[in-house]
């Protein structure tokens, strides 16, 4: 087998560890509101204040749908609108403290599962982890880049 093989062979088996993983968690977090809620009010806290139809580009949804979905969420307490200081024609949608409260316990609660099963692993196990820690990492900008590519 070539080294180009067995490169891709890896590519494989991690990919598809990595995507087990990633659905299992997904499984596992609160069904309190939908996956594209969620995921807004995440980009919210990382971004700040949003136009709509921003947040339709970023979520990968229709602007109409994303206007059901944030007076959903206004309903809630969970963002506000408010003028844009800069050009008063445009309406931003900011995360509340309730909303911006929401997102640090879910990530919490995600963080606390992961560690819970990490802590059933071995010491080289963990240390295999702790290692592959800056290509995760890696991976994950690379993703977040891919993703901001296809929005555009």
């Amino acid at each position: 087998m070539s080294r180009r093989d067995a490169a891709h062979g890896a590519s494989d088996a991690i990919g598809s560890a990595l995507y087990g993983l990633a659905t299992r968690a997904v499984r596992r977090l609160p069904r309190d509101m939908s996956l594209t809620s969620a995921a807004t009010l995440a980009t919210l806290d990382k971004t700040g204040p949003r136009r709509i139809t921003d947040l339709a580009v970023a979520e990968a949804v229709t602007q109409p749908a994303m206007t059901v979905l944030v007076r959903v969420m206004e309903a809630s307490g969970l963002v506000e609108r408010k003028g844009d200081p800069s050009d008063k024609r445009v309406t931003l949608v900011c995360l509340t403290e309730a909303g911006a409260s929401y997102v640090r316990t879910r990530r919490q609660a995600g963080v606390d599962a992961y560690a819970r099963l990490i802590d059933e692993l071995t010491g080289d196990e963990i240390e295999a982890l702790a290692a592959a820690l800056p290509a995760l990492l890696h991976l994950a900008e690379l993703e977040g880049h891919a993703r901001e590519e296809s929005d555009r």
